[in-house]
């Protein structure tokens, strides 16, 4: 089983609408430790990203994670932007020129964008951000890639650990960004980007099978 173009843009899609559905659950949580944004600026991120795919629908992977790197850099505040940019496109730079990913050319684009998210916010896990889904996810996927595990399942494997490491937050000390303003008092919330993240690769293991 491969990951084709239209997948990819299906997985955006579906992010996109499941962004818009959580728009007031993601700014809620963020309006507990950070600047009560979150969910906003990523759907409104995301609505960017839909407007430009019809304009590459043609396109190859990369240029299709490219651009949506772009969309969000341009039209989201805070770190959201700069963040999720560099995670789509360290990804776009692992898939130029592809018009289908193997399930192993997938989990090395997946894990090259999160070494860019860690290498551009200077964060480690643990810190109560975004890596603390996205790490076990990685972790998740490549074992299941690189194991038995079918795509679907190793997509699921993924999601799941993502799930855990999204509610593994809730007892952490933020280090990063706003929430780390607040010290012990950001312990007991659960950070909103993991939560954006953890919703990314679930949209994923709904779209790209």
């Amino acid at each position: 089983m491969v990951i084709t173009q239209n997948k990819i843009i299906k997985w955006l899609v579906t992010y996109a609408d499941i962004l818009n559905e959580n728009k007031t659950y993601l700014t809620e949580l963020d309006s507990e430790i950070g600047d009560a944004d979150h969910g906003i600026n990523m759907d409104r991120g995301f609505q960017a990203v839909i407007k430009n795919l019809h304009e590459n629908r043609e396109a190859d992977i990369g240029t299709i994670l490219k651009t949506t790197a772009m969309a969000l850099i341009s039209s989201v505040g805070g770190a959201s932007g700069p963040l999720y940019g560099t995670l789509f496109l360290e990804m776009s730079r692992c898939t130029e020129g592809k018009v289908e990913l193997s399930k192993i050319e997938w989990t090395a684009a997946l894990e090259a964008g999160v070494k860019g998210v860690a290498k551009r916010g200077k964060a480690f896990a643990g810190d109560k951000t975004m890596l603390d889904a996205l790490l076990p996810a990685v972790k998740a996927l490549k074992e299941g890639t690189y194991g038995t595990e079918e795509l679907p399942l190793a997509l699921q494997s993924a999601y799941k650990a993502a799930e855990q490491g999204m509610k593994d937050t809730i007892q952490m000390v933020a280090k990063k960004g706003r929430a780390s303003y607040l010290g012990e008092r950001s312990a007991g919330h659960q950070d909103p980007g993991a939560t954006s993240s953890f919703l990314m690769l679930k949209a994923a293991s709904e779209a790209l099978v």
